[in-house]
């Protein structure tokens, strides 16, 4: 038996690589997946979250456990980051040819360690990353960030079939378009990016019909979703490549209530914060407050509102004459009306920035103004709360359909001809959605309820996305990694590319 027992020998652990796009939006959700990732099959993954040398430099990362390790590639911009470049096509063209190569070298290191990597994840919005992948030998798995249903239409807009979108139908009109999966859309559901003219908008849509020009190599496409949320896309996507709803990836103190221990008290936030959260004890004015009574406004990190949409949102907050928490970035704080705090300050609070887990999970809480971003509708799905939409660009338009008229969940403020969401709008949506009783408010409400134990569920043990993970953890151990040899990528280092990476 002692001999039996000297002979087992522990199969080495597989590393994961985990890449995300480094913007906070993309860094939080494959965070916490790399996360989960390592509690799920502790023991046997080793994982690594690589950012670039600016994040790495400028945002502390704060994990519990050691759970995932950090390292870092170069997107060329060590000092800035995106804001250094000259233009958003310089970032990602700079992206593309650094990033590859410091990818490469990464990987390369630690070829010679005890854990050489056996897996890359990587954001869809970096699709050069599997390519290296592929030419190392390892495991190329895609992860996006966004709803399927977004995924969908940029892959329709690849295959050239939205190109009658934004056309007047021949009765003058827009054209409402019917798609595999999707619910009927009018172009206003559509991303900005497809609609929309600009030259800022031009290298993001490009980034986003750019992922789908090699994902057929891609070994799982990973989704932030769940099954029961996007039923229809999701079956209609895995005719097309090996999907897996995993998500929605939150951290774990907010989706299990039924355990406790230590695992649930440390996983209680991302661990990733750009923004230093604002100095007021927020969390102390909502304890002040009845149940259900505050609407909490953001339209998160990146978005810049206009003055005059800033204004309207401002009064319409005002003339609801509900409790209000909201996030104005410091940049932004100067287009908020003179007059504002002086006329709102026994039912408003303003502030720079804040836990959102913590303000949509509190029980003061009860309606969200959001931007429909993703990761937020996700949270407000996750914790119950039901939404006022208020779409900015890219997927925010899709993710408000789904919210209004897919879950029923919330409304989406309509902006006027000029594309700004009136007062009158404003207040008229806050109150139907926080304090109105009719029959659409009660229902918003409940429903609300509804798809908040769906979601969690489906990350509980034996729900939809925990089998996925499962899966997709027992597909990684199981793959024979070793057979498909290492070939030779053509991508070589430069001299000036050494000093980019520590």
């Amino acid at each position: 038996m002692e001999s039996e027992k000297k002979e087992r020998v522990a199969p080495p652990p597989h590393h994961v690589l985990v890449l995300p796009f480094p913007v906070q939006g993309h860094i939080n959700p494959m965070l916490q997946f790399a996360k989960r990732l390592a509690s799920t099959a502790s023991g046997i993954f080793r994982v690594t979250l690589a950012t670039t040398v600016f994040f790495s430099e400028t945002v502390q990362v704060k994990l519990t456990g050691g759970s995932v390790r950090l390292d870092t590639i170069s997107d060329g911009y060590d000092r800035g980051g995106f804001m250094e470049a000259a233009t958003p096509e310089a970032y990602h063209r700079r992206l593309d040819e650094v990033g590859s190569r410091t990818l490469v070298k990464l990987i390369e290191r630690h070829k010679g360690s005890d854990r050489p990597f056996t897996c890359l994840i990587y954001d869809t919005s970096m699709h050069w990353a599997l390519d290296v992948a592929a030419g190392l030998g390892l495991t190329g798995v895609a992860f996006y960030t966004q709803s399927c249903a977004a995924f969908a239409i940029y892959y329709y807009a690849y295959q050239g079939r939205l190109r009658l979108a934004v056309e007047p139908s021949e009765e003058g009109g827009r054209r409402t378009l019917s798609f595999p999966g999707l619910p009927p859309l009018s172009v206003s559901d559509l991303p900005s990016l497809l609609f929309e003219e600009g030259s800022s908008y031009e290298p993001v849509l490009s980034l986003k019909t750019k992922q789908f020009s090699n994902l057929d190599k891609a070994d799982s496409v990973l989704f932030n979703t769940t099954q029961e949320l996007e039923s229809e896309v999701v079956s209609v996507l895995k005719g097309f490549w090996p999907v897996k709803t995993i998500g929605p990836t939150l951290p774990f103190m907010y989706l299990d209530e039924t355990s406790s221990g230590t695992s649930r008290e440390e996983d209680k936030d991302y661990g990733y914060n750009y923004y230093k959260p604002s100095s007021t004890n927020y969390i102390a004015w909502l304890d002040s407050k009845p149940e259900g009574s505050v609407a909490y406004v953001s339209f998160g990190s990146i978005a810049a509102t206009s003055e005059r949409q800033m204004a309207e949102l401002a009064w319409g907050l005002r003339d609801s004459g509900v409790y209000f928490i909201w996030v104005v970035r410091a940049s932004e704080q100067q287009k908020l009306p003179k007059e504002f705090a002086a006329e709102t300050e026994e039912r408003g609070l303003v502030v720079t920035w804040c836990n959102q887990l913590q303000v949509l999970a509190h029980g003061a809480t009860g309606c969200f103004v959001t931007h429909c971003g993703w990761n937020s509708v996700l949270e407000a799905l996750s914790l119950g709360v039901p939404m006022v939409g208020v779409p900015q660009w890219t997927d925010q338009p899709t993710n408000a359909k789904y919210v209004e008229d897919v879950w029923g969940v919330g409304v989406r403020a309509k902006a006027d001809q000029e594309g700004v969401v009136r007062r009158e709008e404003m207040e008229t949506c806050v109150r139907q959605v926080l304090e109105g009783t009719s029959r659409r408010g009660e229902e918003i409400r409940s429903n609300a309820r509804k798809w908040r134990e769906m979601v969690k569920g489906a990350v509980r043990e034996g729900g939809s996305s925990d089998k996925n993970m499962q899966e997709f953890v027992g597909e990684l151990v199981n793959s024979d990694l070793e057979s498909r040899g290492s070939r030779t990528i053509n991508v070589k280092l430069t001299s000036e590319d050494q000093g980019l990476v520590k």
